[in-house]
């Protein structure tokens, strides 16, 4: 899937709301509320409610946090992403991916630890532990 064609239900390239060009250079924190396309370089933190895309040409040295993201591009940092993360063959990313779906064409290179599937991020309840009653009527944790 191509988060960004619309037949997919996805935004299309000139829905955009943010593009940083190629002879762009950003550092520090950068927040964004819709879908963004990287084809410069980023330093600091990435962060989007919606879709990310790094083009081929681009180099993000950030921890990046998005609804989805497309990487043809080069990324040094961690990502957390709460849907879908797709690497394109020309991909190379150093750093931990935690996402519900990963995509990862023949060809990209991943230096990290990948965490996928359904559940991540979710928070989940440790069981409480059995008690049970022993012949001196003393209340005593079940051993597992």
């Amino acid at each position: 899937m191509n988060m960004f064609k619309k037949e997919e239900g996805e935004i299309k390239e000139g829905e955009t709301e943010t593009i940083i060009g190629p002879s762009v250079k950003v550092e520090g924190d950068f927040h964004g509320e819709g879908s963004v396309v990287v084809e410069g370089q980023v330093s600091g933190t990435l962060r989007t409610n919606q879709n990310l895309r790094i083009g081929a040409n681009a180099k993000i040295k950030a921890d990046i946090q998005a609804a989805n993201v497309l990487i043809a591009g080069e990324v040094r940092g961690n990502l957390q992403i709460k849907e879908k993360a797709e690497l394109k063959s020309t991909a190379k990313v150093t750093g931990d991916i935690t996402t519900k779906v990963i995509s990862i064409e023949t060809g990209a290179v991943l230096n990290g630890k990948c965490t996928s599937g359904n559940g991540i991020g979710e928070v989940k309840e440790s069981p409480k532990p059995k008690i049970r009653n022993n012949r001196n009527n003393n209340l005593k944790k079940e051993e597992f």
